[in-house]
This record gives C-alpha cells, structure tokens and sequence, in this order.
C-alpha cells in the first residue's frame, strides 16, 4: 500500500513549468519518494494520486522509454508505481492503475456513474427471443450456465441463481474502474468501463465497453488489432484477435477469437477456438472448435464439436419467429456445407454429413453417423467407434488444454466411454433390438424418429455398441481389482463392492462435466433452499463432483456390471471376472483392429492423389513417405499396435492372479 504526501511549493512550481495544471494542486498526492522529472504535458482534475516513475520499459525492438506521464488528462486517477501512461488523446478517469503499466497511444478510458463491468449481463443464448438468459459474471462455469439455461421447468432454481449472481454482480460494482499491474493498453481506442486485470496486453482495440477481462499473471489476456467488445467478460487465458466483434458474451478461459470472428449473445467455455464465422446465441461448451469463413452456429448447445466449413443451421421455419433450438453432443461434428433445421438433438460423437430439415434426435444412439441421400435423413449406428479421427479427437483434446490458471472455472472430463456414453449405448442396444423385432430381421431398412436405418449397419450398431459396453465395463473391473491379490472369492467380492451408494441411476454430461443426475440434483435442491449461497460455492460442488469421478462411476460400472453379464453380488466369483477380462480383451483387440484399417485407409493409392507433381507412381509414393511417412512407422498407427500389446498383458496379468483362486 502506497502512502500518498501532499506536493511541495517546489513540485507544483517544477511541474508548472513542464506545461502540468491542476484544477487544485490540494487534490494531487504523491509517493513518498516521488519527484516530477518525468511528467509533462499533464492535467489533473479530481483527487489524484502519482506513485515513484524510477523504471525504463524496454520495448519491442530494443527502444526503451522511461516510466512517466506526458500528453495525458488524469481526473480521479490513481497510478501505481513505475507506470508510462503517454499520449492520451482524450482522458482517462475514475481509475485505479496499478503498477509497471504501460499505456501509449489511447483516445480515451473511463468509469462512467457506477458499474458491473459486464457481471450481470443478460445473454440471451439458445433462444434469441429470450426465455432461457444465463446472467454472466466472473466465475461463471460452463456448468453454472448449463443449469441456468436449460432448467427453466425450475422457476424457484433460476430465480435463486439470477439472486445469487445479482448479488455477486453487486458487489463487486463501483464507480472506479482498475487497470491491473505490468499491463499495456497502447494504440486503441474508446475503453469505458472496464476492468482490466494484471498483465493483459490491449493492442489496438476499437471499442471496449463495459466488461471485465480477468487476465493475471499466471495466464494473460491478449485483445488485439479492431476488437470491439460490448456487454462482456473475458476469462484468463484468452487471446481475442484480429477484428473480432462480440455483443453480450462470456468468453471462458483460454479461449482463442480472430479473423473477423463475430458473435452474439453467445457464451464460450474453455479452450474453444472460433475463427472467420458467425455465431448467434450459441452454447459454445469446452472445445468448440470453428475456423471458417462461411460458418455459421446458431441457437446450439456444442462441446468438443468441429464445425466444418459451410455449417448452418436455421432457427426458424417461418412461423413464430426464430425460437427453435438444437443440440450436438459431446464429441459431435459437421462435414463441410452440412445443414440441420432446429429443432434436433444429435447423439454424442456422431458425425453429421448433408442437408437434415426433419428434426432428428438420436441422443440415445452416440458415436453414429447421420447422412443425407435424396432428402432423407440414413443413421448409421455406432460405426464412429471404430474411426481413427474420434480416437485421435480423445487423444489431443487433454493436450490442447491451454489453461494455465491455477483456478480453473470449468471441470472437464475428457473420457470417450464413461456412464454417460454407455448408458446411452445400453439404451441404442435396445432400440436397435426391438426395430429388428418389430419389422423383422430381413428388413432391408429401418424407421426411427425421423431416420432410417439400413439391415446391415443396424446389425453392425449393435456389435459396435456391445463391444464398447464390453470394453467399458472390462475396464472399470480391471482397474478395481489392479495390484491386489485375492486369496478367495469372498475378497475379490468384497473389493468389488463400491465406496459409495452415489453413482447409481442416470448420469448427465453438464457440458464438460459428467456426473450422476442425483448428484446435479441434490445442487439444484440446495440452491433453491439456500443451502449453497454464493457462486463459489456452486462451483466447489462441481469441483467435488469431478474430483470424486471415478468413485462414483465404479458405482454404477459394479451395478451395470452385474445387469449385464447375468451375476448376483453374493455369489460373483473369479471365474466370472476372468470371463468379464477375457471378453474385454476381444472387445479392446477387435476395436483397435477396427482403427488400424480406418488409418490405414489414409496411407491407400487413393490418398496419394495430389502428390509427386509431374513424377511417375514411385515419385508419387516417395513424396507421400516424404509428407507423411510410412503407415507402419506413423505414431498413431505404433501407438494403437502397442495399446493392443499393453492391454492384452493386463488381462492377462488379472487373469493370473484370479486363477489361483480356484485352480
């Protein structure tokens, strides 16, 4: 904290010659150490306080310029320690700076009466005509907005929720606006009311109008050249590029926006990465991932989504205006020029391919794809668990998290087979089974919702999804019973027993978060009874949730476990988990075998088309080995052989110690 002195005769005397007024030298305090080398050219209006100006920032390309003011109008300011502020066309008022910033070059930044700095701010995402506004504000998780948007069906919810953030938005309201520590706002334009935090770099901005921009020194924030931000926050981590233009949107932590991007009433959760296209009232859950130009997302709810170049989708079928919504779940993506009419609900990691104007929902049937031919809507089960892309998608999605903020606002869980996936495939199994049995076995299609579903690919769903439900529950088992030994059947079925009754029943994808519903609902029922009354207490919940994960799985994995194979928990013995194993083991050989000759369909005669300009077939092959190396030698490719070879010693490894049991 610095102590602030009164001037003496001699400095207000020695900055009156440097061109510096005051409209009363009373009102302008100073550190202790302070003294009026380096400031010039300055007004001040207002109580005004000036820390020491004894550091030399060194700038890009080697300049170096000493801290101090020049050519600026201060009116209530307070300016940390060592700061540059120069060339200020306008002014700056009502802020508090702290110390080692840099701002240069900037037309005016001001608090205007008081203000939330973009908490509380309405978004209305999902439906533009309003009904479903999630209130943003600092700490916001993808999860807080989850419940906030879509469980409307709880007036007494959303009401407490809207309290709890109206409260939080309060208080953290003033009529003095702060610019953080070692920040530098150069080159830009118009700023008003907003907060800014330690170390972000402002370069350029056009307009910045009331929003927080939570950067700090573990992960700063970046705004770059013809920003324009209005009603907004901007979370740790983020970098908003090249033009972007956004109105009422939260932007989560380590987030990536350029090329002209342009959103609406939109929320973004960690590490999406939006580029060139459009959005308007979307759900953007972690990783939602769009670069192109002619891409549009509207009235969505996405996380782990690629949108491909041209995606479209319409809200709207010119009645009573644009109130429809859709969802694509966890792990969905869209191929080029794909179209959905919203209302529809696309099963998680399933892929999307053409024009679909007949509001599909396949929630209950993941991993599947969805093709249009002559205007109809074909399902094909299943047939993404054996793409190569959706095991490589699981792969770098924990390695392109770019968080690094000790408090992360999000709780990503990153599994492809988790109680969510599986149940919903436990429930695929079904429907496909009861089709079959309804049209019969030698129907050469099938009709569910507004799809259809060919014999074979029906037939292959259902392998395709026993063999994952099999994979699944194998490794939950194994992963129970790793390194212990049993001595009888009573251990292996004491061990087995879960840790907790929570788990059980229906589990939920909170957009990134995945948990037991009971879990989700006993927060609900807390909020609405005051239980839980701030939101960092909402959060720490969801912080639980994700921490006790795999407790609560096993939970569920032992209850499916026992449904599925037939076992009752008093009698399960070794000998039924060394059959559980061994059909894990087929199940996880036969998946990854279903990888393999997905990759090594990238490495065909076909995929070389385009390569060895003006050669024969051996250049051709010589420039693709070149680019992309040989199939055998491609990481992937060693990678999926060697999880086959790691796997299948671990079953083994199970199934020994189990076999001395009962051998």
């Amino acid at each position: 904290m610095i102590n602030f002195r009164s001037l003496t005769d001699e400095e207000i005397n020695r900055l009156e010659s440097q061109l510096c007024s005051a409209s009363d030298w009373k009102d302008v305090r100073v550190a202790e150490r302070f003294t009026p080398d380096y400031v010039h050219h300055a007004r001040f209006s207002g109580k005004v306080c000036l820390g020491v100006f004894e550091h030399e920032f060194t700038l890009p390309g080697g300049i170096c310029k000493h801290s101090g003011l020049s050519y600026v109008t201060l009116h209530n300011v307070t300016v940390g320690d060592n700061c540059c502020i120069e060339n200020v066309k306008n002014y700056i008022a009502n802020y508090e700076i702290g110390a080692y910033t840099f701002i240069e070059n900037v037309d005016i930044i001001l608090v205007d009466r008081k203000s939330r700095f973009g908490n509380g701010v309405e978004v209305s995402v999902l439906n533009e005509t309003g009904g479903r506004e999630v209130m943003i504000h600092d700490r916001l998780s993808a999860h807080q907005a989850y419940i906030m948007a879509l469980y409307r069906h709880r007036p007494q919810l959303t009401e407490r929720m809207k309290a709890l953030v109206e409260a939080y938005a309060d208080e953290h309201a003033s009529d003095r606006g702060t610019i953080g520590s070692h920040v530098t706002i150069v080159n830009s334009g118009y700023i008003k009311n907003v907060r800014i935090g330690d170390h972000c770099e402002i370069e350029g901005a056009g307009r910045l109008k009331n929003g927080s921009i939570n950067s700090n020194a573990d992960d700063p924030v970046h705004i770059g050249y013809g920003v324009v931000c209005d009603d907004f926050i901007i979370s740790s981590g983020s970098h908003i590029e090249d033009g972007t233009m956004m109105t009422r949107c939260f932007v989560g932590q380590a987030c990536h926006m350029g090329h002209n991007y342009s959103a609406s009433d939109s929320l973004f959760f960690s590490n999406c990465q939006e580029e060139n296209g459009e959005a308007c009232a979307i759900f953007a859950g972690p990783f939602t991932v769009t670069h192109h130009k002619s891409t549009l997302l509207i009235a969505g709810m996405f996380s782990f989504m690629n949108a491909g170049s041209g995606s479209n989708q319409s809200n709207h079928m010119y009645k009573l205006g644009p109130i429809h919504q859709g969802a694509l779940e966890r792990g969905a993506k869209t191929t080029s020029d794909s179209y959905i009419l919203w209302p529809a609900r696309i099963g998680a990691f399933s892929l999307v391919m053409g024009r679909h104007v007949n509001h599909p929902d396949t929630s209950d049937l993941p991993f599947s794809y969805l093709i249009e031919d002559k205007n109809t809507t074909y399902l094909v089960p299943g047939v993404n668990l054996r793409s190569v892309g959706t095991i490589r998608d699981a792969q770098k999605w924990p390695k392109r998290d770019l968080r690094k903020d000790p408090f992360r606002l999000d709780q990503i869980n990153y599994n492809l087979l988790s109680p969510y996936t599986i149940q919903k495939m436990m429930k695929g199994r079904s429907i496909l089974k009861e089709l079959e049995r309804v049209s019969g076995e030698t129907s050469e299609t099938y009709s569910y919702q507004s799809a259809k579903i060919k014999n074979s690919a029906l037939n292959k769903g259902i392998k395709f999804y026993e063999t994952a439900i099999h994979k699944f529950l194998g490794n939950s088992v194994i992963k129970r019973l790793e390194e212990i030994h049993f001595k009888n059947d009573k251990e292996v079925r004491q061990r087995l027993l879960p840790d907790t009754s929570i788990g059980q029943g229906e589990w939920v994808d909170i957009s990134g978060l995945i948990a037991p519903k009971t879990e989700i609902e006993r927060l609900m029922s807390d909020i609405e009874t005051g239980v839980l009354h701030t939101v960092d207490q909402i959060h720490d919940r969801f912080a639980e949730m994700h921490a006790n994960y795999y407790t609560y799985e096993w939970t569920w994995a032992y209850g499916k476990m026992l449904e599925f194979y037939g076992l009752d928990a008093e009698t399960i013995t070794a000998k039924d988990i060394i059959n559980i194993v061994h059909q894990w083991q087929q199940s996880v050989v036969w998946l990854d075998k279903m990888v393999y000759e997905d990759a090594k369909k990238e490495f065909s005669l076909s995929s070389m088309t385009g390569f060895g300009a003006d050669g024969s077939k051996e250049e051709q092959v010589l420039d693709f080995e070149q680019v992309r190396g040989v199939f055998e030698s491609n990481p992937f490719v060693t990678a999926v052989l060697k999880h086959i070879e790691v796997k299948t010693e671990l079953g083994n490894e199970l199934v020994a110690r189990l076999s001395n049991i009962y051998n």
